[in-house]
């Protein structure tokens, strides 16, 4: 199974004065690693000898935050020959590079200001004893201002490589597996069993020992031993209890190496009473620890009173260099992980209830450990102070102890051990201010809140909070209400505490008091109320506070509370987070206010429970003229809200929606969002759908230019071959009259080609306005011989139109001809048509023409067709017919000046004026469009 691998450093290309590379040997949370020297030459080389011929599986660097490599390149070789030097690499074999932050999207960390480090995971596959690693050219940022390149830690994964070819043994867990129906590579077993000959413990993981205390971590590792061998030997719930320990020792030694670090940051900024303090506080800590692992019998007691082995020990121990303090402030640094992104250990911890209790209920350690026993040369520990290696310099000496007040959330425990201190005497301003509560409380419990030991305040809290619980019920009310007021009194001032454990305390013991202390004594309305009216004006103050975990606790809070059924019927709250907002507030409390009030507006709605429209409106209307924009947001979307359940209402805070109005951004959103909720459409919406309208307007009316363009095409193709049989009858009749003489001059006649000019050839009517556009016009809207097709826009005669209907119209298919009327039906109304039989029989052509319109029988022929369709006493259904009769009365068939032209040819062609049907077959059905 691959383990971590020991090394080396045999060589390097050379370091920064207090960063050798031998600095890589040790993995703790305090080593500095290694630093190229400054303004030095590319690439840089280390050379690590590790402790046996290996097959490597895994390489892990753990680059700097802002002195990055833009490359780093492995080489593995089986020895070294004697005449070795840095550059000397003809015996290494190239394993491959990695790409570090110019080439992976994140990786030149100047989006994270400089501020966390890259953990790069590479796997490989090679056979030897020594690793070189090339460095190339260092990314340029405002910190790296000397152009060097550094490495904090790197870590070496493998097997032995003489261990042999696990794959022809037949261990025990390879029958089960076998038996079992297993596939050893099924993904869905994958990473399950630990004794997988791939598998690689989260113990040898570059991540666990730079976050570890190193004596802690070498107990864990112990403890993993044992677990292993009990899970060997069956002994399951034995095998539980350690995997639980170590569960809980991982969290203990985060918080060890934390310490180490915070001390070593006093001691850098010469602060020896911090570090002291710090020291003795890891001291009761650790022991705390060791007499729950040996109550448990976890471990022996001999490990812990031997000093514990570091798991990479240097084979030879280096002489630790001085650290140079930066020339300039830097960025505290962070861990950033490249695959696996590590958590950061000093966030807060969830409180454990497992195995391994490290509450403050245990009884105080009578012996701690031997400070005496120094751990091993090699750990950092065992060197002075002015000898070991430093941290990257961190912030001011005041915040980094506010920070590690902050930090110290789960830290209760070895606080309150320290039985050595005591709360310093109250102050004359304090004892005047906090009399009342002196009174009551006495004047320790009152020190200890007012303590500048934020353990102490802390401490005074929570033993308030007892002091009320334990309260017997026959107390008497006065003395009820005198503890309650001095208790709130102290809750008022502990919210304002900087100290996220103190702030904590005080919400839990307020919350205590509302849902406990005061309905158990039965107190009434009036202690509640008080308790709000003077808690929450300062807790929603700290809803306005820089962080952001505070800020969320308070809104939290707050929410919580204004739905207790004893804090709902005051109403108070409701009150509080309507009132306007100050045009001087920060940022943060004018948001967490209007999201507080936004939450707390959908659970308790506006119906009797504090809320009404009329002050939530006064509000949200104000704070749209708020400063900040994430502001006006949420008020615009508190006013859409209420709107969806109170419409009229809300329109009445609101002006009037006209054009003037929605020019503001946020007006026009709201009343946009009206519409929304309405049903309505847009001013974005409306306008898109007129310009679809306009665009399919105007569409359509090119296709109907171009219908007309085609059917005018069509006509002057007709109007070509009438022209041509009056020119063959023209000089037919000049034939027989030779001999005759010629007409005088003084009788005009008009030529047979200029015959068909301005006349329309369906109706026979001539009109000066007949030029081309005119005649398409004409047969477009008015002539009354031809209609436009319903279905499909084409315009047919009239008398073609059935045939139309169910051999050329686009929609053709959805027609069906009734064999009584032989007219053209709908499919769908076919059956019901049919079946009434309402509809007028039709005669054969022969004996009678069929109207489409008026579904009346006529007499036959096409002279009938005009008279129907034309006369006065014609088709009631043609709707052209009362239009044309008002502009020219129509011409009786044989008469006018076509009939006096004729001659005896008008017998032949009736009017003289060539109608589309006799010209045309029944079944053509000819239309004039050109689709």
């Amino acid at each position: 199974m691959p383990h971590k691998i020991g090394f080396v450093v045999v060589s390097s290309s050379g370091h920064e004065d207090g960063f050798s590379a031998r600095e890589l040997m040790i993995h703790a949370p305090t080593v500095s690693g290694w630093r190229s020297p400054r303004f030095c030459q590319f690439p840089q080389e280390i050379v690590l000898q590790m402790v046996e011929r290996c097959r490597i599986r895994k390489l892990q660097l753990l680059a700097h935050q802002y002195m990055i490599p833009s490359k780093v390149e492995f080489y593995i070789s089986e020895s070294l020959p004697e005449y070795f030097t840095p550059y000397q690499a003809e015996r290494f074999r190239r394993l491959g590079c990695v790409l570090s932050s110019s080439y992976v999207s994140l990786c030149d960390n100047e989006k994270t200001g400089c501020k966390a480090r890259e953990l790069k995971s590479v796997y490989v596959d090679a056979v030897g004893q020594f690793l070189k690693l090339i460095f190339h050219q260092n990314h340029v940022n405002k910190y790296n201002v000397y152009n060097q390149v550094a490495l904090v830690a790197v870590n070496i994964i493998g097997d032995p490589a003489d261990f042999g070819d696990e794959s022809n043994i037949t261990s025990r867990e390879k029958l089960i597996d076998h038996y079992l129906g297993h596939n050893a590579e099924d993904p869905a077993l994958e990473g399950t069993c630990s004794g997988k000959s791939d598998y690689i413990s989260p113990l040898d993981d570059l991540a666990f020992d730079m976050y570890q205390d190193p004596e802690v971590a070498q107990i864990i590792r112990r403890l993993d031993e044992r677990k292993r061998e009990a899970v060997q030997k069956e002994r399951y719930d034995y095998a539980k209890k350690l995997k639980q320990a170590i569960a809980d020792l991982q969290k203990v030694g985060e918080r060890l190496g934390r310490y180490e670090v915070e001390k070593r940051c006093a001691v850098e900024k010469e602060d020896y009473d911090l570090a002291k303090e710090k020291k003795q506080q890891m001291e009761r800590f650790r022991s705390r620890v060791y007499e729950q692992l040996q109550l448990h019998e976890l471990v022996d007691a001999e490990l812990m009173r031997r000093p514990l082995d570091l798991p990479l020990q240097p084979l030879a121990c280096p002489s630790s260099p001085h650290h140079q303090p930066p020339m300039r402030s830097l960025p505290q640094p962070e861990e950033r992980v490249s695959e696996n992104r590590l958590a950061d250990p000093f966030l807060q911890e969830k409180p454990s209830s497992h195995c391994l209790d490290v509450s403050p209920q245990r009884p105080t350690v009578d012996r701690p450990p031997p400070a005496t026993d120094p751990p091993p040369k090699t750990h950092p520990d065992s060197l002075p102070y002015d000898e070991r290696p430093l941290p990257v310099t961190r912030k001011q000496l005041g915040a980094a102890v506010s920070e590690a007040e902050r930090r110290d959330v789960l830290g209760d425990e070895a606080r309150r051990a320290d039985t050595a201190g005591e709360p310093e005497p109250l102050t004359e301003k304090a004892l005047r201010e906090a009399s009342s509560a002196v009174d009551v409380l006495g004047e320790a419990l009152v020190a200890g809140a007012y303590s500048k030991t934020w353990s102490h305040r802390e401490d005074a809290l929570l033993t308030l909070h007892k002091q009320l619980t334990d309260t017997p019920v026959g107390t008497p009310k006065e003395d009820l209400k005198s503890t309650l007021r001095a208790a709130v009194f102290l809750v008022r001032r502990a919210i304002r505490d900087i100290v996220t454990p103190v702030f904590q305390a005080s919400l839990k013991l307020l919350k205590m008091i509302i849902t406990q202390y005061i309905p158990k004594h039965k107190l009434g309305r009036l202690e509640t109320a008080h308790c709000v009216e003077r808690t929450i004006p300062v807790l929603l103050t700290r809803t306005g506070d820089s962080s952001a975990r505070l800020r969320v606790m308070a809104s939290n809070f707050i929410q919580e509370i204004a739905l207790f059924k004893e804090v709902k019927s005051l109403q108070v709250i409701p009150s509080y987070l309507v009132q306007p907002l100050k045009a001087n507030s920060s940022t943060h409390l004018a948001m967490s206010q209007m999201a507080l009030l936004a939450r707390l507006l959908r659970d308790l709605g506006t119906e009797g429970a504090g809320f009404t429209v009329d002050s939530v409106m006064r509000f949200s209307v104000q704070a749209l003229e708020h400063r900040v924009r994430e502001v006006r947001e949420a008020a615009v979307g508190m006013i859409l809200d209420l709107y969806a359940q109170h419409r009229a209402l809300v329109l009445e805070y609101l002006p009037p929606d006209d054009s003037t109005t929605r020019r503001n951004v946020l007006y026009k959103t709201i009343f946009e969002g009206f519409a929304k909720i309405d049903g309505r459409p847009t001013d974005a919406e409306m306008r898109a759908q007129k310009r679809a309208a306009a665009e399919e307007a105007e569409k359509r009316k090119k296709e109907e230019i171009r219908a007309l363009q085609g059917q005018l095409a069509a006509l002057k193709e007709m109007q070509a071959e009438v022209q041509e049989k009056e020119s063959e009858a023209t000089k037919a009749k000049n034939q027989d009259t030779q001999e005759r003489k010629v007409a005088p001059p003084n009788a005009p006649e008009i030529p047979d080609n200029h015959y068909l000019d301005n006349l329309c050839i369906f109706c026979g009517e001539r009109s000066e306005s007949f030029t081309e556009e005119g005649l398409d016009l004409h047969y477009w809207k008015h002539c009354l011989m031809l209609t436009r097709c319903e279905h499909c826009r084409q315009v047919v005669e009239i008398s073609s139109l059935t045939e139309h209907l169910l051999t050329e119209c686009d929609q053709k298919d959805g027609f069906g001809r009734c064999y009584r009327c032989s007219e053209a039906v709908s499919k769908e109304e076919l059956p019901r048509h049919v079946k009434t039989r309402d509809c007028n029989p039709a005669k054969s052509e022969k004996l009678a023409n069929r109207c489409p319109l008026c579904h009346e029988n006529f007499s036959p022929g096409e002279e009938a067709w005009k008279a129907h369709l034309m006369g006065p006493a014609g088709c009631t259904m043609n709707l052209r017919r009362t239009h044309v009769l008002h502009r020219t009365p129509v011409l009786p068939p044989g008469k006018g000046p076509a009939a006096t032209r004729a001659g005896t040819s008008g017998s032949k062609v009736g009017s003289k004026i060539p109608t589309p049907k006799g010209g045309l077959s029944k079944g053509s059905s000819r239309t004039y469009t050109k689709r």
